[in-house]
C-alpha cells in the first residue's frame, strides 16, 4: 500500500509499506478522504508544537471499515469517521470523562502516523459510523468538532457577542457553532479574502481586519460599546493571542483553541479588574463529534462551503507547498482516495 510521509520539515515522500497486521481492539479502514488542516501545513513547515519526524500526516479521515476485532457499533463494509485522539482510558482526565485531554494522548498524525496512507488502523472506540453522510462530509467531522468543542467551553448564550480571531477552518467551525448557539459574531482576520469568505459563505454578519487602525474602535462599535463577552482565539499566534486579551469585555471569557510554542504574556491588572476567564480547549469529545455529524445530516451545517481545493492522493507531494501560499485561497483542502 502506498503511504505519504513528512520526512523532515518541507519534504514529504511517498514509500510503499505492507498492509496493516490486525490488532485485538483494533479495526481496520480503508482510507478514502483526507482532510488537510492547519496541524498539517504547520508540521510541513516546522512550526508545529509536539511534533517530530519522520512522520506520517494526516487526522481528518473518513473511509470504509474492513475489519474489526472488538466492539464497535460500526459495520464491516460501511463508511465511518475516525476519532483520531487516542487515550489511556485510566489517567484523571479519562476517568472524568475528558479523554480529549488524556495525560498520554496521542494524536493520530501528529504525535503517531496518521491517515495520509491507503489502509490505516485504529482503535475501534475511535470509530463513528457514517449514519448516511458522504464521504466529504464524514472527513470533515474532526475539524468542526474542534470548533464546537470551544463554543462548548464558552458556554455560549444566546444573544452574546462572541469575537474570533482567525478565519482558518477551525477558526470557520468555531464561528458556524457560535452562530448555531445564538451568538452574534465577529471574525478578525489579517486577510480580506478570508473576511469575505466568512460573510459570503458562512453568513457571518461583522468582520473586522486586524491591520486596520481602528480594530478596537470597530469592535467596540458592533458591541455597543460592551465589547465582546467571548473572545476565542484560533490563530495560534502569539500577537493575536496576547492582543485578544485587551479585547475582551468585562465578566468575559476567553477561549485558547489555537496553540502556539511561546510563553503567553498579559498585564494582569487589566485581566483582574475584568473578573475574566481564561480557558483552553482541546480537540473534541464523542458529544462534539455526534453534534457535528447531527448537524451535518440535518443541513443546519454546509460541508460543501468550507471545502476550495480538491486533489487525488498521487498529487498531494507536488501539491502541497502551493497550500502554504495565502494567495492560493485554502480554506479546506480534501484528499481523495479511490
Amino acid at each position: 500500500m502506498k503511504t505519504l510521509v513528512c520526512t523532515t520539515p518541507g519534504q514529504l515522500d511517498y514509500r510503499t509499506d505492507v498492509m496493516p497486521a490486525p490488532q485485538p481492539g483494533h479495526a481496520l479502514v480503508r482510507i478514502r478522504r483526507i482532510g488537510i488542516c492547519g496541524t498539517d501545513l504547520h508540521a510541513f513547515d516546522g512550526s508545529q508544537p509536539y511534533f517530530s519526524y519522520p512522520r506520517v500526516l494526516g487526522h481528518e479521515l473518513a473511509g470504509e471499515l474492513i475489519s474489526v476485532d472488538g466492539d464497535t457499533d460500526c459495520r464491516v463494509g460501511e463508511t465511518v469517521t475516525i476519532m483520531p485522539y487516542f487515550h489511556c482510558g485510566y489517567c484523571v482526565a479519562c476517568r472524568a470523562g475528558k479523554t480529549n485531554c488524556c495525560e498520554r494522548l496521542q494524536v493520530a498524525g501528529v504525535h503517531i502516523d496518521g491517515g495520509m496512507t491507503e489502509y490505516l488502523t485504529v482503535p475501534t472506540y475511535a470509530l463513528l459510523p457514517g449514519n448516511g453522510l458522504s464521504l466529504d462530509q464524514l472527513a470533515l467531522v474532526e475539524p468542526l468538532a474542534i470548533g464546537a468543542h470551544g463554543i462548548r467551553r464558552a458556554d455560549i448564550q444566546p444573544g452574546e457577542h462572541v469575537l474570533v480571531m482567525g478565519a482558518g477552518p477551525i477558526g470557520l467551525g468555531v464561528m458556524t457553532f457560535a452562530k448555531l448557539a445564538g451568538a452574534t459574531v465577529t471574525a478578525l482576520d489579517l486577510a480580506d479574502n478570508r473576511l469575505a469568505f466568512c460573510r459570503d459563505r458562512l453568513g457571518i454578519p461583522h468582520t473586522v481586519n486586524a491591520r486596520a487602525d481602528d480594530t478596537m474602535e470597530q469592535i467596540r462599535a458592533i458591541t455597543g460599546g460592551d465589547m465582546p463577552t467571548v473572545v476565542i482565539d484560533a490563530t495560534g499566534s502569539l500577537r493575536a493571542i496576547e492582543q485578544g486579551f485587551s479585547y475582551l469585555a468585562h465578566g468575559g471569557r476567553y477561549v485558547l483553541v489555537g496553540l502556539q510554542k511561546g510563553t503567553i504574556s498579559i498585564s494582569h491588572p487589566e485581566f483582574h479588574k475584568r473578573e475574566a476567564t481564561l480557558m483552553s480547549s482541546r480537540n473534541a469529545t464523542r458529544a462534539d463529534f455526534e453534534q457535528v455529524m447531527n448537524a451535518l445530516k440535518t443541513g443546519a451545517v454546509d460541508a460543501d462551503a468550507f471545502i476550495t481545493h480538491r486533489v487525488d492522493f498521487d498529487e498531494v507531494a507536488a501539491t502541497f507547498t502551493g497550500w502554504l501560499d495565502p494567495s492560493a485561497g485554502v480554506i479546506k483542502a480534501m484528499v481523495s482516495l479511490s
